[in-house]
């Protein structure tokens, strides 16, 4: 199998970068890593990880084939077969990582879940059905705690990449969904209780909420009709955040 030289890459690494007129920072910042990760490459100290090669040869104008072989090929130059098959090779291999989904690994959270989702919407319903206040930051927050809560309990990746064990990166990003934890670092030692908070949480909100609302109607309604959509939010905000927050910092070493 093909193997990369990483003093090499690095020094191609850096030589594509400065032409392109991007310092590492402006580069790491592109790819949603830390200026450290570019250091390292540039240095032969590690390599980027394989999610990385397509966006890092788009912005250094190159093909991922040439990233890997540490050199431009003129466009009349036909690689050998033999030599191609190393090189897939070696691509396939360098992806030492598969991360399964939620499903995948552990389904009481999506029984969790669909318990919660079913709980919530029969109080969903009472408080239609009764014409309580607050409907429409409620309808909002229960929409908001269903979409998250499926995501998080049914399809979330359960491990991050290696670079986020490597460098201090305080953002996932996964397809269209992004969670930015500004001065949390992200890895494999905290990600699990991570997950494990943002599904609690978004369970209680789908069954709590309901609840909230309809007792602070009959309790308080004047009050309620002047803050009951302020607190509902806070509330939420709080909910959600605080522990995903709470544990991530406590476990992230």
């Amino acid at each position: 199998m093909f193997q990369i030289d990483k003093q090499k890459f690095g020094a191609f690494i850096a030589a594509l970068r400065k032409e392109k007129g991007f310092t590492q920072r402006e580069l790491a910042e592109q790819l949603f890593i830390s200026d450290k990760a570019v250091s390292k490459w540039e240095t032969g100290n590690s390599l980027p990880n394989t999610p990385l090669l397509i966006p890092l040869s788009d912005l250094l104008g190159v093909s991922v084939t040439e990233l890997l072989l540490c050199e431009k090929i003129a466009q009349e130059k036909t690689l050998a077969p033999n030599k191609v098959e190393n090189l897939v090779k070696t691509a396939i291999t360098y992806a030492n990582e598969h991360p399964q989904r939620a499903y995948q690994v552990n389904r009481r959270w999506i029984v969790l879940y669909a318990v919660s989702l079913l709980v919530g919407c029969i109080g969903f319903a009472a408080n239609v059905l009764t014409k309580q206040l607050c409907l429409g930051n409620l309808q909002t927050i229960m929409l908001l705690s269903a979409l998250f809560g499926a995501y998080f309990c049914c399809f979330v990746k359960t491990k991050l990449p290696v670079r986020y064990d490597e460098d201090e990166i305080a953002l996932f990003h996964d397809g269209v969904f992004s969670l930015h934890l500004p001065g949390i670092k992200l890895n494999n030692r905290n990600w699990a209780y991570i997950l494990r908070a943002a599904r609690i949480s978004l369970c209680l909100c789908l069954c709590l909420f309901p609840i909230i609302n309809f007792i602070a109607v009959r309790t308080a309604p004047n009050q309620w009709t002047a803050v009951g959509n302020i607190v509902l939010l806070l509330l939420f905000l709080g909910i959600f955040f605080i522990p995903m927050y709470w544990v991530g910092k406590k476990h992230e070493s």
